[in-house]
């Protein structure tokens, strides 16, 4: 088994529907482009708020990806 080696990069995913959407946004997206990515770390939780309501809300994570041999 070799040994690994990770970058971390941070992410800001957002959603009218969820934290848990807004992560899954920011790791869809991510996908798309970086390969690798291993784990996920959650660092700051916010939202938006539009007339007494929470319009969007904003999460955002470090992610692990592995480097390439």
């Amino acid at each position: 088994m070799s040994d690994h080696v990770y970058k971390q990069i941070e992410l800001t995913g957002s959603s009218k529907t969820s934290t848990d959407e807004a992560i899954r946004n920011a790791i869809a997206k991510a996908s798309k482009t970086l390969h690798h990515l291993h784990w996920f770390e959650v660092t700051d939780t916010r939202g938006q708020i539009e007339d007494g309501k929470i319009a969007y809300w904003q999460v955002t994570i470090k992610v692990g990806l592995r480097v390439e041999d």
